[in-house]
This record gives C-alpha cells, structure tokens and sequence, in this order.
C-alpha cells in the first residue's frame, strides 16, 4: 500500500490548468478568474439616496424633534433615474426615491417614515448628521481598483459586481469536460425486473451528479459491455470529446478486467493500492494526454475516491488554488472503535452543530455497499490508524456537500 498523500500528489502532477477563454459574464458562474479584475469606472457613479425620503440640509434639522419637527418646502421631487433640475436651498426639501442622485445643496437624507405633508410643506421630526442615508460617489470602487484577483470563482455575486463596472466578458480558465461510462455486462439501465446476476448502474449516475455539482461539464458515455473493442472505442471517444475521463470498477488486485487491459494498452497507467478505507483501489494515468481516474466498484468507494483523487484533479485543471475540502475538528457523539491496519479510515457521518461546535454521529451502515448510508452523510469523518476514538474526543472531518 502507498500513502494517501502519495497517490494524490501522483494524480495532481499529471494533471495540468487547461487554457484561459472569454466568456460572458451570463456563462460565467462557478468558474475561476484566470486574470485580475480592476474597475475602469467609480461605483456608485454619483451620491445618491440609500432611502425613500426628503434631500435637506442637515443644518435645517439641527434642533428638530417629535414635539418640535422641523417645517421644510418641498420644490420638487426626484425619481431614480432622474436628474435634479434644481439645488435644495436653506428651509428646502426635495422627495427623492431610493437610488436617485442627490441634489446641489443637500448633503442628507430624511427618511419617509420620519416626515408628514403639510400642503407644499413637510414636517421632519428628528435631526440628521451630514451624509446620512447619501451612498457617496466611488464608496464601493474608485477607477483603477483592483475588483478581483486572478483565481477566484464566480459568484453570483462577483457577477454582479462585474455588470455594475460594465464588464461583461471576463477571462477565466475553462472548466473540464468529463467524460463518464461504465462497464460490465452484469449492468442494466432501467427499471425492469433484474434478471440472474444483474444490477443496476448506480456508480454512472452518482459520478455524473457530483461532476455537475462541483462545475464540471459531463458527457456521458453510457455503458459498455464486457468487449475490449467495444471499451477501447468507448475510451477513444472519450479521448477526443473530454478533457477526463472517470470510470469505476475493475482496479483492485487481481481483478482481470476488460478496462484494466484496454487500459494498459493504449495508456500509461498506474494501479495502485492506496492506505484508506474505503476506496483502497485506484487507478489513475492518461491516455494521449488525457487523465483517465479508475475509481473502485463499490458505490461508496467510488464516491469517497472521487472526493480524495478525481475532485481536486478536476479542480485544479479548472484553476482553483483550494483543491482539498477544508478539515474541521469536531467531538465525537460515540465511540468509533476499530483495528491498526495501516490504513485512514473514512466514515460517513452526519454533523450536528450547536452554537459552533460540531458533533459527530454515524449517518448509518459503514459498508463500502452501503450507497443509502453515504445518501445521507453530511461528512466524511477520518479516524487515523489505530484503536480508533472515544466519545467526546476531538476528530477531524470535512463535509462532502456544499
């Protein structure tokens, strides 16, 4: 067996950022800056309200209060999108609706809620401070800021961001294209009654999820049966359409295996036997270049070999500079007991969180079959090699959804 930080490091080192592109900002959710972003604009672009309400000036309402208000002349009003058209003067007023560009002369806002009309008048019946509810020009970004650096995925958010600047391309490093299949004649698709030695292909259909989940493009190869011309087509069309290729089954020792020999023919492959458990078997190497990740069979094996090799692979093709998810401590709920057997064991568990402290419990049967367990997991604890640990005693985790 080979450690867990060996084999990831293997599999990182062969798998390279692919190229920058432009794109449109609306295409451009979940993808990674591939330069920085400066603002060639100020924003907000001119002092406007933040609230509904009455552009004065502050010094009108100096001794204003709810038995006193103070009297103002209303000589105009100004709608967003609006201009002013006249400056507020000493004992003025103009209404000015939320985002409305701030008059000459005034240098607050009185709030709505704070005024009563009185005819051409309005009474105000608490004081202000100069700039209060005035959003001024350039507070968020000033010509030449830097908006976002290189590297960062894009939110909705940052999105927005971008659209207020007026940049509405934006170069990013291209997210992968991955390609799925699986084989083996024992496979059926469908929900027709399973005959003798058959089952349903659960792995595909998880593999594909969490590729889309995590930004990734999919393609799906469908299955293949148990036919190495069939399977070395199938690995040769992936090939040509994917940046990766992820298939599962077929890497454990002494397995002989269809994928295995195609594999080994038209790529450079390494098999290898990883310290943890679940997921010790994996397969990993290119064919023409391109990363081919053998996963294990098992469905819970498939799914925990993804998150610790195929995910942070994936990520850094797409120019994420975090490829591993980050590692919490916790407390333990109970006792997870187990046996030195060289290996990091990886538990499925569910996180209860109370006042930022996390516990950690069983989400069900740990059995590398057991896919419903996994289903209902929020996390994978890991329980180093040894005895295992107690109730209540520190241990590390990290969540496997977002």
């Amino acid at each position: 067996m080979i450690p867990l930080s060996e084999a990831q490091q293997h599999v990182l080192d062969q798998c390279e950022q692919l190229p920058v592109v432009r794109v449109p900002i609306r295409s451009a959710r979940g993808m990674v800056t591939a330069e920085a972003v400066f603002a060639n604009e100020q924003i907000p672009p001119f002092d406007n309200t933040a609230v509904d309400g009455f552009a004065v000036r502050a010094a009108d309402l100096a001794s204003a209060s709810e038995t006193d208000p103070a009297r103002l002349r209303v000589i105009g009003t100004i709608a967003a999108g609006a201009a002013p058209t006249a400056p507020v003067g000493a004992g003025e007023a103009i209404r000015i609706m939320t985002g409305a560009p701030m008059p000459e002369g005034a240098d607050a806002v009185a709030m709505v809620e704070w005024t009563t009309i009185d005819g051409d008048d309005v009474l105000i019946d608490r004081a202000v401070g100069v700039g209060d509810a005035v959003r001024g020009a350039g507070e968020d970004l000033q010509p030449g800021d830097a908006v976002f650096a290189a590297g960062v995925e894009l939110s909705p958010g940052h999105l927005g961001v971008l659209a207020s600047i007026g940049v509405y391309e934006v170069s990013v490093v291209r997210q992968p294209v991955v390609g799925v299949f699986s084989t083996g004649d024992e496979l059926i698709e469908g929900s027709q009654p399973l005959k003798p030695g058959q089952i349903r292909d659960a792995n595909r259909h998880t593999l594909l999820a969490l590729l889309e989940r995590d930004g990734f493009e999919v393609i799906d190869l469908g299955i293949i049966g148990d036919d190495e011309a069939l399977i070395e087509a199938a690995v040769q069309d992936g090939v040509s359409r994917c940046d990766a290729i992820v298939t599962s089954g077929g890497v454990s020792m002494g397995d002989y295996d269809y994928v295995k020999a195609v594999l080994d023919r038209v790529g450079d492959m390494r098999w290898m036997q990883v310290a943890i458990k679940p997921a010790k078997p994996l397969a990993f190497g290119t064919v023409a270049g391109t990363p081919v990740f053998g996963l294990p069979g098992n469905p819970v094996s498939s799914m925990v070999s993804f998150e610790l090799f195929a995910r942070p692979a994936l990520r850094k093709m797409m120019g994420h500079s975090q490829l591993q998810r980050p590692i919490q401590v916790g407390s333990a709920a109970q006792d997870w007991r187990r046996g030195s057997d060289g290996k990091t064991h990886f538990v499925r568990v569910a996180i209860d969180q109370d006042h930022g402290v996390f516990s950690i419990r069983s989400a069900g049967g740990q059995g590398s079959h057991q896919l419903t367990a996994m289903a209902g997991a929020d996390a994978l604890a890991v329980l180093p090699d040894g005895d295992g640990v107690e109730q209540g005693a520190p241990l590390e985790f990290f969540f496997i959804n977002p």
